[in-house]
């Protein structure tokens, strides 16, 4: 039988979600007995309080080194890693980033397997994710930010919800001029963002038509890459041709800023493509965003004015349009407040991992328990026996001491 254990988050900031929620627990303790058994390590600042575990007669614990495996959400502090143990986590390390090197070269220093959330995968497509929950939350706060620069309307902070359902209600306090808004991204985030403001009776139309139609009640419209994405020669779009040589391009962005108050930006951004718009764009009176929500947080990526993420206690701040100074947010009516949490689905954590464990549940504990060797888990195995695994090995520099 396999132990299996939900540990307590020791990254700071704090993140309250969990694996799984405590009916999850209990289902999975019914399902897999006799083959697994999954306890949850005591923590005080977990969304599921672990009383709400122990009433459903799951075991509750402080110390989980005899457990075989044991599942995390952020990054586990060097300290407190186990060696010798399978764990699963966001690392954050796929991309070399360097704030995490250390993290990995401890890793393989404690022989432990790393099986990072981020990769796995069947079929190509991730089985796992939090990015509708970025998109909901991030639409949310998008709007809180419009009603606090504006002085229209005020809602309750997300993080301030229990959950989706006080989070919807509180939403249709929203009451909006007839601006237009604009979603990049058509993913699990944009699709997120879309869920979101038509819960809050927000109208959907299409690009063409937020470009051309006047409208006496707010829209918004969800562009697609080609929709704002151009080759240079002669203004075509090829996806293939954008994913592999992203510099025959250029954004044509700028007609929807120029239209648009809000914009939520949900699209993944690669480097080598095109940013949405430029510090000087910032500087034309047509330049009517007023409103940036950020929710892919890319810094100084595709949205010049995200210069820094911004924190749940501090969801905002403002950029002056020709410094591209960081000034006090809501100060000044021309800067453009810009919402740059990089952690949104920590603000309605209950319903986030429920959703991320329900995921798990169909795809990753029955590789786990019912496979020898699964390549959904093979292939998200960042480490194995003290070594990189072939599927990273591209990371062996990035693991070499100093």
């Amino acid at each position: 039988m396999i132990k299996i254990g939900l540990i307590r988050e020791g990254k700071i900031p704090m993140d309250r979600r969990v694996a799984f929620s405590p009916q999850q627990v209990q289902t999975l303790n019914t399902r897999y007995q006799g083959k697994a058994i999954f306890v949850v390590q005591s923590s005080s600042v977990r969304a599921f309080k672990d009383e709400e575990y122990a009433d459903l007669g799951i075991e509750v614990v402080d110390d989980v080194r005899d457990c075989e495996v044991l599942m995390g959400i952020k990054e586990v502090p060097i300290p407190s890693l186990i060696e010798g143990k399978t764990y699963f986590f966001f690392s954050h390390t796929i991309k070399a980033q360097p704030y995490n090197k250390g993290l990995l070269q401890e890793v393989l220093a404690k022989n432990i397997r790393l099986i990072d959330y981020e990769v796995l995968r069947s079929g190509g497509d991730r089985v796992v994710a939090f990015g509708r929950w970025a998109g909901i939350v991030g639409a949310y706060n998008g709007l809180w930010t419009y009603g606090k620069k504006s002085d229209l309307f005020d809602l309750k902070r997300a993080r301030d919800c229990f959950d989706l359902q006080e989070l919807l209600q509180e939403a249709k306090k929203v009451q909006l001029p007839p601006i237009k808004m604009v979603i990049t991204g058509n993913g699990r985030v944009g699709n997120g963002v879309k869920e979101l403001l038509l819960a809050t009776g927000i109208r959907e139309v299409s690009p063409k038509d937020l470009l051309n139609t006047y409208y006496e009640e707010p829209v918004f419209a969800q562009l697609s890459m080609e929709d704002y994405n151009r080759r240079k020669t002669d203004g075509g779009f090829d996806k293939a041709e954008f994913y592999s040589e992203a510099a025959k391009y250029e954004s044509h962005f700028l007609k929807y800023a120029e239209v648009s108050d809000i914009l939520f930006a949900a699209a993944y951004w690669d480097p080598a493509a095109p940013r949405l718009f430029t510090e000087k764009d910032l500087l034309s009176d047509e330049f009517n965003l007023s409103v940036i929500a950020d929710i892919t947080c890319d810094i100084r990526g595709s949205i010049p004015t995200t210069v820094m993420p911004s924190t749940i206690a501090e969801p905002v701040y403002d950029v002056d349009r020709e410094t591209m100074e960081v000034v006090e947010a809501f100060g000044e009516q021309h800067s453009i407040s810009v919402m740059a949490v990089d952690n949104l689905p920590c603000e309605l954590p209950r319903d986030a991992s429920e959703d991320f464990g329900r995921q798990l549940m169909e795809k990753v504990i029955p590789a786990l328990l019912e496979h020898d060797v699964h390549p959904v888990i093979e292939e998200a195995s960042i480490t194995k026996a003290g070594q990189l695994t072939s599927y990273f090995d591209y990371l062996s520099s990035y693991v070499q001491p100093d």
